[in-house]
C-alpha cells in the first residue's frame, strides 16, 4: 500500500509542478488568461464570450423597453 502511495506521489508531484511552472517559478505568478476576451485575435474579429454577449444583449433589451414607455 505504501509503495503504491509513493509511486503515485512520484508521478503526480512533477506533473503538478510542471503544470504550475508559470505560477510557481515566474515573477508575474499568474495563470495565463484563457478566456475569449484574453485572445487578441478573437477581439479583433469582434468575437466575445457568450456570457458577455448575453449581458450586453439583455442590457440593450432593457434600454429599448425603457425607451418604449
Amino acid at each position: 500500500m505504501f509503495k503504491l502511495f509513493l509511486i503515485i506521489v512520484v508521478i503526480l508531484l512533477p506533473a503538478i509542478l510542471l503544470m504550475g511552472y508559470r505560477v510557481f517559478f515566474t515573477k508575474s505568478g499568474q495563470f495565463p488568461n484563457t478566456h475569449v476576451e484574453g485572445n487578441a485575435a478573437l477581439r479583433k474579429r469582434g468575437i466575445g464570450c457568450v456570457k458577455s454577449q448575453d449581458r450586453a444583449a439583455r442590457k440593450r433589451k432593457n434600454i429599448l423597453e425603457l425607451e418604449k414607455k
